[in-house]
């Protein structure tokens, strides 16, 4: 596996990239506790602990060609990730949204493993992820970081990124997580 800063290329996640995806999450410190469905799950269900199921949801909207994400890979190596999808497709981002808005993306998540931190690949995941949504029809990417001194929520980002890359604030959902949004037209 190559672990070079600068070496990455970044896909979406699709069917044909199911296994790539549950390597990312199922490798040592990756995020097989949530599965990425603290925001898409129905309500009560995203904190549920039943992690097989979770697992089963996420691999079921990826067989059925729901955008989900991309992952960012080291060679052939799958080795972060980052949610970015239809805002409609989250079922639980609580007021910060109106689900029906027509052409918005919300960023939701990244992970990167522990030992490729600080070399920038979350910025890098953050440019492929406003490259995808852009390619795919999306007119606004919505996003919820924190700030740098966050004690928790840190896989939605952090809010200098969000602005070095063009996001603006327009609001705030509970007291840690900003609404941020970045026009792609």
């Amino acid at each position: 596996m190559t672990d070079a800063p600068g070496e990455y290329t970044f896909r979406e996640v699709d069917a044909s990239r199911w296994d790539d995806f549950e390597a990312v999450f199922e490798a040592r410190g990756g995020p097989k506790y949530c599965w990425c469905m603290v925001f898409r799950a129905p309500p009560g269900q995203s904190h549920a602990p039943d992690k097989a199921a979770k697992k089963a949801e996420m691999e079921r909207r990826i067989l059925a060609d729901e955008p989900v994400g991309i992952l960012a890979y080291a060679g052939d190596d799958p080795v972060a990730w980052c949610s970015i999808a239809p805002v409609g497709t989250f079922q639980r981002l609580g007021k910060a949204v109106d689900k029906e808005r027509e052409g918005v993306w919300s960023l939701t998540c990244f992970f990167v493993p522990r030992r490729l931190r600080g070399q920038g690949l979350s910025r890098r995941l953050l440019q492929a992820a406003i490259d995808h949504a852009r390619a795919r029809g999306a007119g606004t990417i919505e996003a919820y970081p924190v700030d740098p001194d966050s004690p928790s929520y840190g896989y939605l980002g952090r809010v200098p990124m969000f602005l070095a890359a063009g996001f603006e604030e327009v609001g705030r959902v509970g007291t840690r997580r900003h609404v941020m949004r970045l026009p792609l037209r």
